[in-house]
């Protein structure tokens, strides 16, 4: 019984981290290119609050900014070029 207890508090101890590792990298690793700008864009909680701004403005949906098509992506970033966080009162903090 003390085997079977330790070998599954290993096992968990082992599967926590492999399984919460992708979640954590994908977070750091949403960034996006903006091709009418030429320029770099990180995907944060400061820019999800502005696309559902544009997306409620626009009479849109809201659909996850990631599976947008390419063109209403890149349509998003030409009205944020336009809408910056003070603009849309989005407190930085």
């Amino acid at each position: 019984m003390k085997t079977l207890l330790t070998t599954a508090l290993l096992g968990a101890v082992l599967i926590i981290p492999v399984t919460l590792a992708p979640v954590q990298l994908q977070a750091a690793d949403q960034k996006y290119h903006d091709k009418g700008h030429n320029d770099d864009h990180e995907w944060n909680s400061h820019e999800d609050k502005a696309y559902r701004m544009y997306a409620k403005e626009n009479h849109r949906k809201y659909v996850p900014f990631a599976k947008l098509k390419d063109d209403d992506q890149q349509n998003y970033w030409g009205w944020r070029h336009d809408h910056s966080d003070a603009v849309l009162k989005i407190n930085i903090k």
